[in-house]
């Protein structure tokens, strides 16, 4: 069993001060929770359709390994960060029906012995999806419980034989401008780019997600091929990927180029360390409004997970 230990791990990733502070983005964010709690249905209702979907019935009574209760289907759709359609929580939802998932095809490249171009069906027939229960924390002090739906990353990595060379692997999303509107304005350098030391991306908890309540993933939510490592901040969850390259140095990702003093690399989820404008210690429970779930060391997955960074300075490797 992995031991529990204190450490400083510094906070690394946040909503620009620009949107942060833009009064009518943060009230219409904050809305879409209020609204999602008030009119969430007992089944489960896609964003922009009117028919009911029942909820699978293995997901019923469903609950993570804290004893905590999932967020609805329209919670997670719902309220989202994904700046490629929009900076407001809920821009995701609204702008994201012209996006095309399929076909879609991922490049694998750098130091591996199977490069090239694979088409997500060749991806995914080899693997078994399967269904896991996983908190998504947001350095924005908000979480939820997700049905996620996927296999773990290790599997596609195994297949493609890396070389002793690859020490992390980047991870790319795709640009549209065309049926992305964020993308059409300078919010962020596009493509988004986040990366993985190679062990992180080998331990089985990380997962290459295709869906949530075990339906495809909606667009707003990283369709059709996404990353989920449950111990880090949401911002680590690279959507819509395109591009997967293995390489021997640390890749640069996309919140550390836009503001190194706040947004880091490793970005391990740690309730001790400040946000330099907030409090990390507590986190929104959505689809409340309330600050009043106590934030877990890596998330509440440190058990799994802080073995890999003993002996670093968690502070200066944000």
């Amino acid at each position: 069993m992995i031991i529990r230990r204190p450490t400083d791990i510094a906070s690394s990733e946040i909503t620009p001060e620009s949107v942060y502070l833009n009064r009518r983005t943060f009230i219409a964010a904050a809305g879409v929770g209020a609204a999602a709690l008030a009119a969430a249905p007992a089944g489960l209702r896609a964003l922009g359709s009117d028919d009911p979907q029942e909820v699978p019935a293995r997901f019923q009574g469903m609950r993570s390994e804290l004893n905590e209760s999932l967020n609805s289907y329209r919670d997670i759709t719902a309220y989202n960060n994904f700046y490629e359609f929009g900076t407001g929580k809920g821009d995701p939802s609204d702008n994201a029906g012209d996006f095309k998932p399929r076909p879609w095809t991922v490049s694998i490249s750098g130091e591996v012995n199977k490069p090239g171009d694979y088409q997500l069906e060749d991806i995914l027939a080899p693997v078994t999806l399967e269904d896991r229960v996983y908190r998504l924390r947001c350095v924005e002090a908000w979480s939820m419980v997700i049905p996620w739906r996927g296999f773990p990353l290790y599997e596609l990595i195994n297949r493609v034989e890396p070389t002793g060379n690859a020490k992390f692997v980047e991870f790319r999303t795709i640009v549209r401008p065309e049926e992305m509107p964020g993308q059409r304005a300078a919010i962020l350098r596009w493509p988004y780019v986040e990366g993985l030391r190679m062990d992180e991306a080998l331990h089985p908890l990380t997962l290459m997600v295709t869906g949530v309540y075990g339906m495809d993933a909606p667009n707003q939510n990283g369709a059709p091929l996404r990353l989920i490592v449950p111990w880090k901040y949401g911002f680590k969850g690279v959507k819509s990927i395109v591009s997967i390259r293995f390489v021997e140095e640390m890749p640069l990702n996309t919140w550390q180029q836009e503001n190194s003093f706040e947004y880091g690399f490793y970005a391990n989820v740690n309730p001790e360390v400040d946000h330099p404008r907030w409090s990390q210690a507590r986190e929104r429970r959505l689809p409340t409004l309330f600050q009043n779930h106590p934030t877990l060391m890596f998330n509440g997955y440190a058990d799994q997970v802080a073995h890999m960074y003993a002996g670093m300075d968690l502070e200066r490797w944000k």
